[in-house]
C-alpha cells in the first residue's frame, strides 16, 4: 500500500510500504511495519520523535507527486476532460498522448473494470513512466489498459472508440483517425 506522511509544517512524503522496510529522514526514522494496519489519521513518530500523520494518498497528491517525463495533466484539468467528454462507466476511450500518466489514471478511474483505455504515445520514454506510474498508482497493470508507442496517425481503427482525447501538439493532424475511431454520435476532445 501506498502511505502518504504529513509533517507539522504541511510536507508531504508518499511511501510504498513494504514487509520489513523502514523509511528516514533528517530525525529519525519510522518501521514499515509499523505504519500496516493503522487507521487514516494515525500519528506515528520516528524513532527521534518527528509527528506524522498517516493518510492514504488522494489521487492529486498522488499525480503531484510522481515522476514525470512531460508536463501532466492537473487534476483540476482532468476532472474538467472528464467532465466536458462525459467519461463514464463502461466507455471506451482513446487517448493520444500519454506523457506521464496523470489522465491515464483519472480516465482508468471513472470508465471502471467496465470500460476499456487504449493509449497512444509517440515516445517510448513517455510511455514508460506512464506505464511506471499507472502501475503503481493501481498496484498493478489495469486489464482494461493498452499502451501503444507510435504515431496516432500510424494506427488503424474502425469505430472503436466512444471517446477520442487528443493530448498533443498538432491535434489537427489526428482529426482524420480520430473520425476513423469515434463510434457514430462519439465525443473528440482535442
Amino acid at each position: 500500500d501506498r502511505v502518504q506522511l504529513t509533517d507539522a509544517k504541511g510536507k508531504l512524503y508518499s511511501i510504498t510500504l513494504t514487509s520489513g522496510a523502514e523509511w528516514h529522514t533528517h530525525k529519525g526514522m519510522l518501521k514499515h511495519d509499523e505504519l500496516v494496519g493503522l487507521p487514516e489519521g494515525s500519528i506515528v513518530k520516528t524513532n527521534q520523535d518527528l509527528k506524522f500523520q498517516v493518510f492514504r494518498p488522494l489521487l492529486a497528491d498522488y499525480v503531484l507527486s510522481m515522476p514525470r517525463g512531460a508536463t501532466i495533466i492537473y487534476p483540476k484539468d482532468a476532472a474538467m476532460i472528464l467532465s466536458i467528454a462525459d467519461i463514464k462507466p463502461g466507455l471506451r476511450v482513446l487517448e493520444a498522448g500519454v506523457g506521464s500518466g496523470a489522465l491515464s489514471i483519472s480516465i482508468l478511474r471513472a470508465i471502471h473494470e467496465s470500460g476499456f483505455l487504449h493509449s497512444v504515445e509517440i515516445r517510448e520514454d513517455f510511455a514508460e513512466v506512464s506505464r511506471v506510474n499507472v502501475e503503481k498508482y493501481f498496484g498493478k497493470k489495469p486489464e482494461n489498459w493498452l499502451v501503444t508507442v507510435g504515431a496516432l496517425q500510424d494506427q488503424n481503427f474502425e469505430s472503436d472508440f466512444d471517446r477520442v482525447l487528443l493530448d498533443m501538439l498538432a491535434p489537427w493532424e489526428c482529426v482524420e483517425i480520430a473520425s476513423k475511431a469515434l463510434v457514430p454520435g462519439g465525443v473528440l476532445l482535442a
